[in-house]
């Protein structure tokens, strides 16, 4: 504890506790991983969270180094650099050659382009402790982003009325790495830290509050925005591949996931207009085949 010596003791108990829930969370993705390595494809999931997540830790590193004495915040995301790059590079290994362009072209793009541009300007231009508030308040405008972006999934589970999308535990364990770190910023009286958190505290608790509304609701399907309550309409197979759903930390664009799609035709009548002759997103990797959606 001589390292932490300067530290108030509340502060570190908040800031080692604040890391343990972090890493937890952290974690979260790694059944993605697992999928993706057992399937050898990235299943349509997009990289933009994991090169967000590292791009915020990488701003959160620079700052701690600029705090000084701020050895909690070192170590939890370096940590996150560290999984992060995990995950990035399994997803360009099993990725398709678009895909593997796209995240290298993003990553290029946060990481040799805009954090060495940020570090130019702020280690230049700025006094030291000036130079601190700067890059504090970029980090605070990133982590806010970041704590924002589930609540599209938060709509998606209004509008399905499917928690699959949205597993209680990572929101739990969200709310509680918001709450041990406004803590940890507060007593270390850094709002820098302590005013996202904040946000991220009534963000994990709205998430919590629509799992519990939803987690008995029947989930509903949607073919071309017109909402099918009655299951036994559709072959069982069929409502799989539309309710199918991976838990995951960030919300994924499914109208970007490139491949992986399958043609649902009518196949007795394929002249014949028909609503549900649409691409529809799917979440597994199988082969396309035509699915007759008339019931016998």
């Amino acid at each position: 504890m001589a390292i932490l010596g300067d530290h108030h003791s509340s502060a570190v108990a908040f800031g080692i506790l604040g890391n343990i829930v972090s890493v937890l969370v952290y974690f979260a993705p790694l059944p993605t991983f697992v999928r993706i390595y057992k399937e050898k494809s990235t299943l349509g999931f997009q990289s933009v969270p994991y090169n967000v997540a590292f791009f915020s830790a990488v701003l959160w590193l620079y700052y701690a180094f600029l705090k000084k004495n701020a050895i909690l915040l070192v170590s939890i995301n370096s940590f996150g650099c560290v999984i992060e790059t995990f995950y990035i590079v399994t997803y360009l290994y099993y990725a398709t050659k678009k895909a593997k362009i796209e995240t290298a072209r993003l990553f290029c793009l946060m990481n040799v382009v805009t954090f060495p541009i940020m570090f130019a300007l702020t280690f230049f231009i700025f006094q030291e402790s000036e130079r601190t508030q700067v890059v504090g308040w970029t980090c605070v405008a990133v982590s806010v982003s970041v704590f924002a972006a589930p609540l599209s999934i938060v709509f998606q589970v209004v509008q399905t009325r499917s928690v699959e999308y949205m597993p209680f535990p990572l929101s739990f364990f969200l709310t509680l790495s918001a709450i041990m770190w406004f803590a940890y910023g507060l007593l270390k009286r850094d709002l820098c830290v302590a005013l996202p958190n904040v946000i991220g505290f009534f963000l994990g608790l709205l998430q919590m509050v629509v799992y519990v509304l939803f987690r008995k609701q029947t989930p509903q399907i949607t073919i071309n925005n017109n909402v099918v309550d009655d299951r036994d309409k559709f072959p069982e197979h069929v409502l799989t591949i539309m309710v199918l759903g991976t838990p995951e930390v960030h919300p994924i664009d499914s109208k970007n996931r490139g491949n992986e799609m399958i043609q649902l035709k009518n196949t007795k009548d394929e002249e014949a207009a028909d609503p549900r002759d649409d691409f529809v997103p799917c979440s597994i990797n199988v082969e396309p085949s035509p699915v007759n959606l008339e019931k016998d």
